[in-house]
Parts: structure tokens; C-alpha cells; sequence
């Protein structure tokens, strides 16, 4: 594992690090937008007073931190595929490239060293899953990986309740930001409640520390911070779009997970990009959030 200088020259001093996954970066957003937006993300991230540590496997290497010229490698030259922790070791062996997901970028991030991490949403459990098990490696991965995920809670394509069930059931804490509701990424309020919140990153940090003197900080903590009431999708067109969306991937047999790229391609081509605005909105948000609330841990 190759962890970029300034990344570790900070982690060394116990400054502010965060994390960021690359899967977005090569699947979430649009060419050749999506460099620029990498980019800003990791500029809301230095604002935010940390040193962000964007995360992916090159020639088989794994990154924790890229500089300018493999961030533009990764965004454009088409090669990463998408690695989740079990692709780790063959990718590595391979000597391909890879953009990791929340599981792997949790995984490399916490052997790096880094406790905070920001991404857009999380995975979670595919409806349908009583037949199909479809459900994201990140669950399990967070169940046994001790870094905070900030993120703008799971996209309304998944089967949301279940996947809060799920996190209960594997130990992962979920704290709102600011807010009593879950999050559904492209909206605010998914209709499911939070049982915790904190109100600043300074509360957020404290209870970093808590888990750690309390022996809780094997497991991961989910911060769903909700995307702001300017930047979250029209909830009639939403709806609109994942009812069509659904009914289009089952006409098609679209199935497992296929189904994930399938809907959000529709969700950007019947919304016109608008899906795309809320999704970079909510990334910056959360990079911004995440910075904060590593250098109020840092300050420990």
C-alpha cells in the first residue's frame, strides 16, 4: 500500500485526514465533468482545514492519496474497475487498476490509519433481497471496520428499511446530522427515523473518542447527513422516475447488480442531469462535514 507523503506526513503529526472513495469518481459521475468534481471535492475537503486521501488501486498498488496526475489518470483513463474488498487481492495480483467502493475505501482507509471517511451514500440491501441476498458488501464491512462514514444516507433505489435493520443488526451506529430522519440521498427525509443525532462536528468527534475508551470502536458509525432543501431532488419527479425506473429494469430483466447503474442511468436521463447536481451537492457537503469533524478529533 502506497500512502501519498503529505497523507502520511499528516497522519504522523495527528492532523486531520479524510478519506474519499474513487467509485465515484469512474462510475458515479459523467465524463469529463467527473475530474473537475474529484478535484473540488478534494478542495472541500482542504477547506474544511483537513488533507484529503483519495482512495484507488494503480498497477495493482493500492493508493491512500493520490497527486494530480493519478487523479487524472483514475478519472480518465478508463481502466479502474469497480473493487470491493474481496477484489482487492486479485486486482493487486493482477496489476490492474481499480476504483474502490465505500467497503474497500473503509478497508484501505483504516489500514492507513484514518478514521474519518466522506463519500455520497452508502450501499445497502437491493429489494427483492428475501429472493435474490442481493446486498452491498459495505454492511459487513462496516461491521467489523472502526472508521465513520458521512454520508447522505442510502439511495431510495434500495430497499431502505431493510438496510437500517441490517446495520442494527450488525452493530453499525447510525447518528443523524442535525436531523431525526434517514436520508435518502437524492432527498432529505426518507420516511425512516434515527434514533441518535448530533448537532457539530464537535459532538460527532466526541463520540469518536467515547468509542474508543469504551472498547465499541471495532465497528464502523454511519453520520447520515441529509443533502441540503436546495439541492435535493423534486420529490414528485423522483418518484416519478423510480416507479418507471423499477418497472423499466424488470421489463428489461435487469437483475442483481445491474440493476444499481441501470436505475441511476435513468435517473440521470429522466431528470435531465438534475439527479447529477444533487448527488455532486451532497458529496461536497459531506467532504466539508467529514473535514470538520476530523479536526475536531484531531484536536481530541
Amino acid at each position: 500500500m502506497r500512502v501519498h507523503p503529505e497523507v502520511a506526513q499528516a497522519l504522523a503529526a495527528g492532523r486531520a485526514v479524510v478519506a474519499l472513495e474513487s467509485t465515484i469518481i469512474t462510475h458515479g459521475l459523467p465524463r469529463p465533468d467527473n475530474l473537475r468534481i474529484a478535484r473540488e471535492i478534494e478542495d472541500a475537503v482542504r477547506a474544511g482545514g483537513a488533507v484529503p486521501a483519495t482512495i484507488a488501486i494503480i498497477d495493482g498498488q493500492p493508493h491512500v492519496g493520490l497527486d494530480d496526475d493519478a487523479l487524472a489518470h483514475i478519472a480518465t483513463a478508463g481502466t479502474a474497475v469497480k473493487v470491493s474488498v474481496r477484489e482487492i487481492a486479485m486486482l493487486a495480483a493482477a496489476g490492474g487498476d481499480g476504483a474502490t467502493t465505500v467497503a474497500a475505501t473503509a478497508h484501505l482507509a483504516a489500514a492507513a490509519g484514518i478514521t474519518v471517511f466522506a463519500t455520497g451514500g452508502l450501499g445497502g440491501v437491493h429489494r427483492g433481497a428475501r429472493e435474490t441476498w442481493d446486498e452491498s458488501a459495505d454492511l459487513t464491512t462496516l461491521s467489523r471496520t472502526p472508521v465513520l462514514v458521512v454520508c447522505s444516507g442510502v439511495k431510495s433505489i434500495l430497499d431502505i428499511g431493510a438496510t437500517l435493520e441490517r446495520l442494527e443488526t450488525l452493530g453499525v451506529g447510525v447518528i443523524g446530522y442535525r436531523t431525526d430522519r434517514f436520508p435518502a440521498f437524492y432527498l432529505a427525509d426518507s420516511g425512516h427515523r434515527i434514533d441518535w443525532q448530533v448537532d457539530s462536528p464537535a459532538q460527532a468527534a466526541a463520540v469518536l473518542r467515547a468509542r474508543t475508551r469504551l472498547g465499541t470502536d471495532r465497528y464502523g458509525l454511519v453520520l447520515a447527513n441529509p443533502i441540503a432543501a436546495d439541492a435535493e431532488l423534486d420529490r414528485a419527479l423522483h418518484d416519478r422516475v423510480l416507479a418507471d425506473g423499477l418497472a423499466a429494469a424488470a421489463a428489461a430483466g435487469v437483475h442483481g447488480k445491474d440493476v444499481t447503474p441501470f436505475l441511476l442511468e435513468r435517473f440521470h436521463h429522466d431528470t435531465h442531469g438534475a439527479s447529477v447536481n444533487a448527488n455532486v451537492a451532497l458529496v461536497l457537503a459531506n467532504a466539508r462535514l467529514a473535514a470538520e469533524i476530523a479536526v475536531a478529533h484531531s484536536a481530541g
